[in-house]
């Protein structure tokens, strides 16, 4: 997952290298997002048919050919071919492994292999800008060293999974002859609305800080460097694993709309850094928006993970995330666009206030559906 964010502190340097406007980086951005939906819509329950270990090795697969897209980059085409190619990798990954991890957990075990695959998920998130900005900071290399680096963390992650048991009873050798798209089984129905609802809200706040804040810190705050751009990122999801870890405390029912209610604040927060143009203000919103996005998206992976059949729990995963995923890419996309004509000041409170109405409907949601 860290090769997925590694591009991010690097924006600025295509840019200049190439040249485009903020709507093409966010487009460029949009095209890794909508790469992972068009894959989890058909391919997202592969892996429950022909196992979570060829499905996973053929994600580490796209991921390397993702990095050699950028080693090789001369101009927009291969960088939008190597995003093409991590969204694949990453819409493959994301319902696999995590039903992988969740059923390799033995007796007793599952609640804190939700919490392993989830801290994984964001923590790669996370650790790839903060990876890439301080190699492209400090070291002569900086469009090439961290995809080199990139490369040989999916060998050794190829190596992991080569020895890992394969967790599917008498997989199939060959995938469906065609794509059975993705269901929600009638047992997960009742969870898995509030739990997508705030999926999307958190997830849209990854977006932002992934696609558009190091071009604030860099345009507003005049803060030019990719280290503090990556650090920056790496804070939210850094706060997104703090607030997993607070869920288990909670219990999951509960945990989503407080985590909604917290990433209200944060949104809020981030609103206000973009009206004082304040790094500390968008820092603190980072930090409370990610505490609420790690809250939420822990207890509605867990809901939705819990409540799906075996048969069908690396789909109902996967449909999920098609949704999270939707949060990722669609509204960043409207800010990139937004930005051109208003700014991007401007553009981002709009979207901070359109995502905390979104929040705060969704955490209203898990309340009455609790009740109900």
């Amino acid at each position: 997952m860290a090769g997925t964010t590694l591009p991010t502190p690097l924006y600025g340097l295509y840019q200049q290298q190439i040249g485009f406007s903020e709507l093409t980086a966010t487009t460029v951005f949009a095209v890794y997002a909508v790469a992972v939906i068009v894959v989890l819509l058909a391919a997202g329950n592969y892996s429950d048919t022909v196992g979570r270990r060829p499905v996973l090795m053929c994600a580490l697969v796209l991921s390397a050919g993702s990095a050699g897209c950028f080693l090789l980059e001369n101009g927009l085409p291969l960088l939008f071919a190597g995003r093409l190619l991590s969204g694949c990798a990453a819409g493959l990954l994301s319902g696999a492994a995590t039903a992988a991890v969740m059923e390799l957990a033995g007796p007793g075990q599952r609640a804190r292999a939700g919490f392993a695959a989830t801290a994984a998920n964001m923590g790669g998130l996370g650790c790839g800008p903060l990876l890439s900005g301080f190699l492209a900071q400090y070291t002569s290399r900086p469009l090439t060293l961290p995809f080199v680096v990139h490369l040989g963390l999916v060998a050794a992650a190829c190596a992991v999974v080569r020895a890992l048991p394969e967790t599917v009873a008498a997989p199939r050798k060959r995938p469906p002859s065609a794509p059975r798209g993705l269901s929600v089984p009638p047992e997960v129905r009742g969870v898995f609305a509030p739990a997508a609802v705030a999926a999307f809200a958190g997830f849209a706040l990854l977006g932002l800080f992934t696609a558009v804040a190091p071009s604030f810190v860099a345009q507003t705050l005049d803060l030019r460097s990719p280290a503090v751009s990556g650090a920056v990122v790496f804070s939210v999801f850094l706060a997104s694993i703090a607030g997993q870890s607070l869920t288990p405390r909670i219990g999951a029912r509960h945990a989503l709309p407080a985590g909604c209610a917290i990433l209200v604040v944060g949104l809020a927060l981030v609103a206000a850094s973009l009206i004082a143009e304040s790094v500390t203000l968008l820092v603190l919103g980072a930090l409370c928006g990610g505490t609420g996005q790690g809250l939420a998206f822990r207890a509605a992976l867990g809901l939705v993970g819990g409540a799906a059949p075996a048969r069908h729990r690396g789909g109902t995963i996967s449909a999920f995330f098609v949704v999270a995923y939707a949060g990722i890419s669609l509204p960043v996309v409207g800010v990139g666009a937004l930005a051109t004509w208003l700014g991007l000041r401007d553009a981002g409170l709009i979207f901070s206030a359109c995502v905390m109405l979104l929040a705060a409907g969704a955490g209203a949601y898990a309340v009455i559906g609790r009740k109900a």
